[in-house]
């Protein structure tokens, strides 16, 4: 026993001795890393203290950006068809250092001094604004149960959990002024960093202006300053056709988003969203003035240059003069009321006119009512001669008998076919308006002169070699409907005519074979051949009888004539591009060949045959050389999206004047007629667009 305990008390001491080693071997140790830390400390004081300094001390540059005004277009004489009207606004640029708290302030501010009236918050709107209450927003947070304010849940998930929570138990109802500082602070928190966006232009008082600069020390960010909107100093029938442009509110359209966003644009920018305004959005939009930004450590903004002012967008200047327009809407709805007042318009679905250079494919004027037979309203829709598909009957019977004449099927010396009227097995008969027997053979010119579906018929069955015995049998090759079509196609009836307009419609090919047999649907490829079955639209009419007039070239329709930039003092539109006239396809006939087709819609007009279709128009100056047009269609009723059994005709017409040396080429279509109550109305209106253009252009042309 006392072995061992003579071994223990030797251990102990051991140990008591050796302690006080390690312990002073630790603190030297903390004593040199302490001395080297305070060394280091020392070193960077003295020899980057300065450095240091300046860096705590540094600023930041950005970029702000700023709108420009839009691009003017004018009409053909240099009248404005679509300005900018100047208005005062008050405006916002959310800083760098900008908080929720602060916009929240703001909005709360201004609200002491403007109304916003012509906008109602939403439910979204209203909770944001009601959350942005700090006091509130911790509130409703603690009333959220725990599974919805766990701390894997991200920020967004929260707040969306207690927008919630505001929008179904809380419900707040705000007074006429919070609904304003709501309105407010959400188009606030929606700008981007350094975005300046208009909170109030329409409507704005001199007294809500004086208000607001007398206290614009107390609200950071808000400014007063300028903002346009789009006027129509000459009317709005073209309206449809130039476009429209988003407002502040809507901003970027959604479904393209991240192309705007990508190309430069904020979220609040206004930007075309329809035709001539959405077409040439890359110039009439301008170049935004930058602004270079100077910030100090605390984002606040210490200096603001201009980098660069900016530059208006591009003019536009149109083809169309804005006073013909106007004179070929009135007299579209002239004519349109005659017909509703004796009841042949009744279940119409409107009326368009197309009146176009055929030399250069210049549009000089477009067009268009809708009429709604339940409500009885009439509404502007030039757009309609563009993307509105019609069959239209006799009309494209010149371009029949080019194909025909073109092809070889007949000459210019050996046009004379049989007047026979075609009977089909198990079909109706398929004649002409005259009666049955009137003409035992005709010309081509005479066919075209008293519209003769027969001819047409007859022609067809040579030109794709068909096998036809009257009542019992007929055969034609499964590409007839494709002869024909691609003849009809070359004067561009059945396609895209290629207008600088978006949303141009192709038209409508009716069935080409039997559904359930596979086989071609003769009847319907004779009724093809007198305009009877394929649709097209007024504008590839207007196309067609063009090429026909400028004897054989097909020409794309524009509306564009020059891009430039207006003069700051806005009376001056200078011009750096013009439209050059674009041949799409020339037509290969003879000189000969082209005579005939001439010399029939002379003699529609000026013929002397008692069937002749438009000789009312025989007295006209200048001269005209026409084709008219009816096709059978049926009531479609837009409500049941059905059409039914109420038979109606389109009544058309095509043609062009002088007759020796064309300007004007035109194209009318009044659809949905009562066929009993036909009337004169297509010829009528043919004569005021003649009549009307030529006076406006007196002594320009010659009117033989």
């Amino acid at each position: 026993m006392s072995y061992f305990r003579k071994n223990s008390g030797t251990g102990n001491k051991s140990q008591t001795a050796n302690t006080p080693l390690r312990m002073k071997i630790l603190v030297g140790v903390i004593l040199i890393l302490f001395a080297a830390l305070v060394g280091q400390l020392a070193y960077l004081q003295l020899i980057y203290g300065t450095r240091f300094s300046s860096e705590v001390n540094s600023t930041d540059e950005s970029t702000m950006t700023k709108s420009v005004p839009r691009g003017v277009m004018y009409d053909s004489q240099g009248r404005v068809l679509v300005g900018n009207k100047a208005e005062n606004a008050i405006t916002y640029m959310r800083s760098l250092s900008a908080t929720s708290k602060e916009m929240y302030q703001v909005a709360n501010t201004l609200s002491n001094y403007i109304k916003i009236t012509d906008e109602k918050p939403t439910k979204r709107q209203i909770a944001d604004y009601y959350l942005a209450d700090s006091a509130r927003a911790k509130k409703v947070y603690n009333a959220l149960p725990k599974s919805q304010k766990k701390s894997s849940l991200s920020t967004s998930e929260v707040n969306n959990y207690e927008v919630a929570y505001v929008e179904t138990k809380i419900k707040p109802t705000l007074t006429t002024k919070q609904k304003t500082a709501a309105l407010l602070y959400n188009k606030m928190s929606g700008t981007s960093t350094l975005s300046t966006i208009n909170l109030k232009s329409n409507g704005l008082t001199n007294t809500e202006m004086a208000q607001v600069g007398e206290h614009l020390s107390s609200m950071p960010g808000v400014g007063i300053g300028t903002d346009w909107n789009r006027y129509y100093p000459n009317g709005s029938s073209i309206k449809s056709i130039i476009g429209s442009v988003s407002t502040t509110k809507t901003g970027l359209p959604s479904d393209n988003l991240q192309y705007y966003l990508v190309n430069g644009y904020s979220r609040n920018d206004r930007v075309g969203t329809s035709y001539l305004e959405k077409e040439y959005e890359a110039l009439l939009k301008g170049t935004k003035a930058t602004y270079k930004v100077t910030s100090d450590s605390s984002n606040k903004i210490t200096k603001t240059e201009q980098a660069y002012k900016g530059q208006s967008g591009a003019s536009l200047k149109l083809t169309i003069d804005a006073k013909y327009q106007a004179a070929v809407t009135k007299a579209l709805k002239t004519q349109f009321n005659a017909a509703l007042s004796a009841g042949a318009a009744s279940l119409s679905s409107g009326a368009y006119a197309v009146a176009i250079n055929p030399n250069t494919g210049a549009v000089l004027a477009m067009s268009g009512i809708s009429y709604d037979p339940t409500t009885k309203k009439i509404t502007d829709n030039a757009l309609g001669t563009i993307n509105q598909s019609f069959v239209m009957g006799s009309v494209v019977k010149g371009a029949q008998v080019a194909g025909g004449l073109i092809n070889k099927v007949i000459t210019p010396t050996n046009n004379t076919l049989p007047d026979t009227t075609i009977y089909l097995p198990g079909s109706p008969v398929k004649k002409s308006v005259y009666p049955v027997g009137t003409f035992g053979s005709l010309s081509a010119t005479s066919a075209l002169e008293v519209s003769s579906n027969i001819y047409m018929m007859q022609l067809t069955l040579k030109w794709i070699k068909a096998s036809y015995v009257a009542k019992q049998y007929i055969s034609m090759p499964q590409t007839a409907f494709q002869t024909l079509r691609n003849n009809f196609k070359m004067f561009g009836l059945g396609q895209k005519t290629g207008i600088d307009l978006p949303g141009e419609s192709s038209g409508i090919e009716g069935s080409s074979y039997d559904s359930s047999t596979g086989v071609i649907l003769s009847g319907s490829v004779l009724d093809e051949s007198y305009g009877n079955y394929d649709a097209y639209t007024p504008i590839q009419l207007a196309q067609y009888v063009s090429t026909i007039a400028n004897g054989g070239y097909r020409m794309q329709p524009y509306v564009v004539q020059s891009i430039g930039h207006t003069s700051s003092d806005g009376k001056h539109f200078y011009a750096y591009y013009n439209k050059k006239p674009t041949v799409q396809l020339k037509i290969p006939w003879t000189a000969d060949e082209l005579v005939v087709i001439k010399q029939g819609f002379y003699q529609v007009v000026h013929g002397s045959n008692a069937w002749g279709t438009a000789h009312s128009l025989k007295n006209v100056k200048p001269s005209i050389s026409a084709k008219t047009g009816t096709a059978q269609t049926f009531y479609y009723n837009t409500k049941t999206g059905k059409s039914t059994d109420t038979e109606l005709i389109n009544e058309t017409m095509v043609g062009w004047a002088s007759s020796n040396n064309p300007q004007i080429a035109f194209a009318i279509v009044l659809a949905g007629i009562d066929p009993d109550l036909e009337g004169s109305y297509n010829k009528n209106m043919a004569k005021a667009m003649v009549t009307t253009y030529y006076k406006m252009h007196k002594g320009q042309f010659s009117s033989k």
